[in-house]
């Protein structure tokens, strides 16, 4: 965190809540029939909510007053496994046909609005072209992730060979519908030192779980805590637009969290945890007992072990007030990033048009080269030199030098000196509090978990950039996705929000087993980059497009398999190409290789069977 705010002074709101028992012992979760209260007092904040309060739920079936009806095509204008953009009304809907069958959902994903009619169809879902959340065309439902919101599903019939769609004029409007969720039904009075379950971390996978234990009808009490002074807001925005302003960010609205009754307890930080007796210690001393827990605590601002390390003006991006802070200190004036991940490098490129001078300093001797390769690397780092960013290869940082306690120079171990007036570095994970509890870290400091996201300790989760996890169709192999400093799939990405939701499902004993593919993605320059798949140690790359023109995909192999792909201006393949993977098959070298020798169009119809 930033340092520079000072806690607020306790205010107690004191709101109760009372709703009808529904969905309850479902399983063990109910901890025997136990309280769960909804006071908690720590860290100087009392949180209850009014009944009063909760959001107003659209009602299932408007009145026709309030819907639209309209004839949008003959049934022999689409072919099976086609979609299509309709006008209805003032609105639109995309229209689909898979098996014989139409259905008309939501035309843009509630992501961040990309038009789903350009993604992939497959397997009864449409994944997004962007970053790859996908929806069920049967019931409009969000099936994999980023994002936090479903589809709209709207009623279709079919009258004299016309496909006729009727749909709600305020679901044409919103184009995102939350799923119903469960609300808390536990005393407010009691055991204010008690919970049913307890997430650290408000991240992606922090919030997805608390949201699927609610969407699966659990509604005894769950508490969320944070380091962070605001509510959950999506993180991974922070490093590709630092101007941004928390009301721009929030992931959902104050009114949400009391409506759903899931409690957030902001600058809470935990010390320990007691596996044995199941609780909790915070930093001002208050213990909170659990039956569940899940550890998802993202990141921790990384140090940078030279001389003069304190000095002021050094940063981490982690929250609004860092971003906005470094913007502040680096108009007109010198910036230097220390880090070539995509992290740092989505903030060089947004300091360009703000900074005098933005320099990168990277141990490596290419941006990206672990991730993407030589060729890729050096692609965009001929981008990002055209933009004015200069780049410190295969150095790294020995002296940061100060002026009246503030950053003037930066010293390089080269012995190049940069004029410095900001310079921000990178982060960690956040599981130095585990060392003594008896939870498994690894030798990096990650949490190992098995395919139910459990840790070796019985009823304690753990999800996000803090954990390793076997990749199902990589033969299991225990793998860590930074989705932070490689391409925030976050804050709501793509396998963070997973194993939240993987979590929440097998605290509710449903058995069930991480399976998502890894979808990442970042923008810098108005150019966005997107990348499916698990590809460390690939040997090799394959390489479709123009480089130059930064309009290509680049297929990562190891032995005879595809197990990666990025791409810029190239889509759907990368969206197309996860859809393959997470069916089940093989993308053979061979195959690609054929493709790129034969294919001048660019067609990628092989990938899914239907082109030769």
């Amino acid at each position: 965190m930033g340092g520079c705010f000072s806690k607020p002074k306790p205010v107690e709101l004191k709101i109760e809540v009372v709703l009808p028992e529904k969905d309850r012992g479902k399983e063990e979760l109910s901890a025997g029939g136990k309280g769960s209260p909804r006071a908690y007092q720590g860290n100087g904040t009392a949180r209850h909510f009014h009944a009063e309060e909760r959001l107003p739920a659209p009602h299932p079936y408007p009145g026709a007053q309030d819907c639209l009806e309209a004839a949008v095509c003959h049934i022999k204008d689409l072919e099976n496994g086609q979609m299509r953009e309709v006008e209805l009304g003032w609105g639109k809907v995309l229209l689909v046909k898979d098996n014989g069958e139409f259905h008309a959902l939501g035309h843009k994903c509630p992501h961040y609005g990309a038009p789903l009619v350009k993604g992939v169809l497959s397997r009864g879902r449409v994944r997004c072209p962007w970053h790859g959340a996908c929806f069920n065309i049967s019931t409009g439902d969000l099936e994999d992730f980023p994002g936090l919101d479903s589809l709209h599903k709207f009623q279709v019939k079919i009258e004299k060979e016309k496909v006729y769609v009727r749909a709600s004029k305020q679901a044409l409007q919103l184009q995102r519908r939350t799923k119903v969720m469960a609300t808390c039904i536990s005393p407010s009075a009691g055991h204010s030192s008690s919970t049913n379950v307890l997430i650290v971390g408000a991240g992606a996978a922090g919030l997805v779980c608390a949201e699927t234990l609610r969407q699966e009808g659990f509604s005894d009490r769950i508490v969320l805590c944070t380091l962070d002074r605001h509510l959950p807001y999506d993180r991974p925005k922070l490093s590709k637009s630092l101007d941004a302003q928390l009301e721009q960010l929030a992931l959902r609205p104050k009114e949400f969290f009391r409506a759903q009754g899931i409690e957030v307890l902001t600058e809470a930080q935990v010390v320990t945890v007691d596996v044995r007796n199941k609780k909790a210690v915070f930093k001002d001393g208050f213990k909170l007992e659990y039956s569940k827990l899940l550890l998802a605590p993202g990141s921790s601002p990384k140090t940078l072990s030279c001389k003069g390390k304190d000095v002021e003006n050094v940063f981490t991006i982690r929250t609004p007030e860092d971003a906005n802070r470094v913007v502040r200190l680096a108009r007109g004036r010198n910036a230097v990033v220390v880090g070539a991940g995509f992290l740092g490098m989505e903030v060089a490129a947004y300091l360009t048009e703000k900074a005098h001078s933005v320099s990168v300093v990277e141990l490596e001797e290419t941006p990206f080269r672990r991730f993407l390769g030589e060729r890729v690397g050096r692609a965009l780092m001929k981008m990002f030199e055209s933009n004015r960013v200069k780049f410190y290869m295969q150095t790294e940082v020995s002296e940061l030098r100060a002026q009246e306690g503030k950053l003037k120079e930066v010293v390089l171990k080269s012995s190049k000196v940069l004029r410095a007036d900001v310079c921000v570095v990178g982060i960690v994970p956040a599981t130095g509090f585990l060392r003594q509890s008896g939870i498994g870290l690894d030798s990096r400091g990650f949490i190992p978990v098995n395919k139910m996201m459990q840790t070796n300790v019985p009823g304690v989760f753990a999800a996000g950039d803090a954990v390793t996890f076997p990749l199902a169709w990589r033969n299991n192999r225990k793998v860590n996705i930074p989705h932070w400093q490689m391409a925030h799939a976050q804050g709501t990405t793509s396998p963070a929000a997973a194993w939240g939701r993987v979590a929440a499902q097998n605290m509710l004993a449903q058995e069930a087993e991480i399976s998502t593919v890894p979808y990442l993605w970042t923008a810098m320059f108005s150019k966005s980059l997107r990348y499916a798949g698990y590809g460390e140690g690939f040997d090799d790359v394959i390489i479709q497009g123009d480089l130059d023109e930064l309009k290509f995909v680049a297929f990562y192999t190891k032995g005879d398999e595809v197990i990666s792909v990025a791409s810029m201006n190239y889509d759907p393949i990368v969206s197309k190409v996860a859809e393959v993977l997470a069916s089940g098959r093989t993308i053979r070298k061979r195959e690609v290789e054929l493709f790129v020798l034969h294919s001048k169009t660019g067609d990628m119809s092989w990938l899914t069977g239907k082109g030769s």
